[in-house]
């Protein structure tokens, strides 16, 4: 199953998803996935001349990782963080995000923040492709964030805080705001770990098994469910 669905999916979507990149293009991902990686090294290796917009958010910085690890295979990179996308957007030219799960109303399950960069893209008229493996597709059906998620450590959101506006005796106070949010009765720390991107903001998906609109979702699953009760 590993082999299969896994590590040979990854080769070939690494090789349809390389088609997808053209000379001259600006690719925009966000965070890090190992599968959109792929693809574009798979590009590079192929001697396409483009560059890449790496989108980072905090708390987990993910996407410094993926900037190192393209930079060191020689492709041109920009890193900027989620608040600064809208004005970088009108140099891209198309988006290419993974997912951990794409569901049977085509919703994308991606890293907190992916909704964000689909539906900027939406608004440039900017296609989303996402590059994802056919066992990441669930049968569930999702409209929101809500009502499923992970929450991760709130911790991790104290040590990305570092309040230096406030002052006293026209002295900068070097203080993090959030360290006593424990003891504060009034106070909770949300760090949601997933988003959901809908849809209607998924130009593409491309999986081992083709390039195919998200509404195949469905189609595939019924597929697998054939083979998987035989």
């Amino acid at each position: 199953f590993i082999y299969e669905r896994i590590e040979i999916a990854d080769q070939v979507i690494a090789r349809e998803g390389a088609k997808r990149i053209q000379d001259g293009d600006v690719i925009m991902t966000y965070a890090r996935s190992k599968v959109v990686e792929n693809v574009i090294t798979k590009a590079k290796e192929e001697k396409r001349n483009f560059r890449v917009v790496i989108v980072d958010s905090r708390p987990k910085f993910e996407g410094k990782a993926l900037g190192k690890r393209l930079v060191d295979k020689g492709i041109d990179c920009t890193y900027i963080l989620l608040n600064g996308l809208s004005y970088v957007m009108k140099e891209v030219t198309k988006v290419m995000i993974g997912a951990s799960a794409i569901l049977a109303n085509g919703a994308v399950l991606s890293r907190v923040g992916t909704a964000v960069v689909g539906m900027m893209a939406d608004v440039y008229n900017i296609p989303v492709i996402v590059c994802c493996e056919t066992y990441k597709f669930h049968e569930r059906v999702q409209v929101s964030s809500i009502s499923f998620n992970e929450l991760g450590d709130p911790e991790d959101l104290v040590k990305i805080d570092k309040d230096t506006r406030g002052k006293v005796n026209n002295v900068t106070e070097d203080k993090n705001s959030l360290a006593d949010w424990r003891t504060i009765k009034n106070l909770k720390l949300l760090n949601l770990m997933y988003d959901l991107t809908p849809a209607r903001f998924v130009s593409m998906v491309v999986t081992e098994v083709g390039q195919i609109p998200v509404t195949s979702v469905p189609a595939v699953l019924r597929e697998y469910m054939k083979y998987s009760t035989t």
